[in-house]
């Protein structure tokens, strides 16, 4: 276990030292390729996109993903050191994506590899994707049609090694609010920017009804406001942009049907695609969370759970307060020990799966 520890830490260092910011991830994945070939293993390459079975895949069991992303943003201009030199300093290390999301990835194939040669009641698959920071068209969500469907998807993201087993979802929609131009020195006209606001009032007392337990109430707010170019004309035209962070009592469908209902402006989804997501009541992983003594909250942050049609959960060492900010760390301590966790976690999946399979 200490030899797959220090691997792990290893792996970090040389995953900083490649750039690999989103749809730019190609040196990472290489990597990530070599090491899991060097452990005996086949993984398999779509793009940037790399994944691996433990054993052979077999249809009769249920199958695990185990995931975690690869790409980072782009450093910003705070960091007083080189954001690609991995720097072990007092228990941390430094380095561009150490906690969002190298460590959770480390962490995750180490757990994987610890069970070459144990026998597992479940297929456990590894996935370290790409584009996870733009949600891109190329990372997760072009292998779901490849792969075969998970019963339980563990995330690797930073969570302090807490269980998030809901995830807000987002959508984004574009308000058009249509007036008339006429000239600001005489009557005319209907002034766009005018007709917009009582739109945007009715958005900053908008209430959506259903309330989550774990992730609150759905909430919309505007973010955007467009309108004019000259100081003497009545604008015909304003728009406005509405960042909707959407709990798992909603879908995109209902929520944008409930505000077209009470808004007067054209609204327009730029996507439907980042879902909320929830572990189901009476999955498996919630009786494992309990036996562990994992607290479980719900998750206000996007990652690639957003794009996976199946039970999942997310959780990871570091912090999501670290995530891209400057001198980006996560000590060697967090790490280390969700290895030991992510292992107890699978071990206790299997020994309840057993336990279930036995009494049925």
């Amino acid at each position: 276990m200490e030899e797959l520890k220090s691997e792990a830490i290893a792996l970090l260092k040389q995953l900083i030292s490649i750039p690999s910011y989103s749809l730019d991830e190609g040196g990472t994945a290489s990597l990530i390729e070599d090491f899991l070939k060097n452990k005996g293993l086949v993984p398999n390459r779509q793009g940037n996109n790399i994944w691996a079975f433990l054993t052979p895949f077999e249809e009769r069991r249920p199958t695990i993903w185990l995931n975690s992303h690869h790409d980072t943003v782009k450093p910003n201009t705070g960091y007083s050191q080189d954001p690609f030199t991995a720097i072990s300093d007092e228990g941390k290390i430094f380095g561009l994506g150490s906690n969002d999301a190298g460590g959770s990835l480390v962490a995750l194939i180490t757990a994987f590899c610890y069970f070459l040669g144990k026998d597992l009641p479940f297929n456990l698959l590894l996935i370290a994707s790409a584009e996870e920071e733009i949600s891109g068209p190329q990372g997760i969500s072009s292998l779901i049609p490849i792969l075969p469907p998970a019963s339980l998807v563990l995330v690797g993201e930073p969570t302090q090694m807490k269980l998030a087993v809901a995830e807000k979802g987002l959508l984004v929609l574009d308000g058009t609010v249509k007036g008339i131009a006429g000239h600001a020195a005489r009557e005319e006209g209907s002034n766009a920017i005018y007709l917009a606001l009582n739109d945007l009032e009715k958005v900053k007392n908008f209430r959506f009804q259903r309330v989550s337990p774990f992730l609150g109430p759905t909430k919309v707010s505007c973010t955007v406001l467009h309108a004019g170019e000259l100081h003497n004309m009545v604008p015909e035209m304003c728009r406005y942009v509405l960042d909707v962070r959407v709990n798992e009592l909603y879908t995109h469908e209902e929520v944008l049907e409930e505000l077209k209902a009470a808004l007067t402006a054209d609204l327009v989804p730029r996507s439907m695609r980042l879902k909320a997501s929830n572990l189901p009541k009476g999955h498996l992983l919630h009786q494992v969370a309990v036996r562990m003594g994992l607290e479980m909250f719900g998750s206000p942050t996007l990652s690639d759970q957003a794009l996976i049609p199946y039970p999942s959960a997310k959780i990871g060492p570091g912090d999501s307060a670290r995530s891209h900010t400057a001198d980006e760390f996560i000590f060697i301590h967090e790490i280390q020990e969700s290895i030991s966790i992510y292992i107890s976690i699978l071990e206790n999946y299997a020994s309840l799966y057993l336990q279930n399979e036995h009494t049925q």
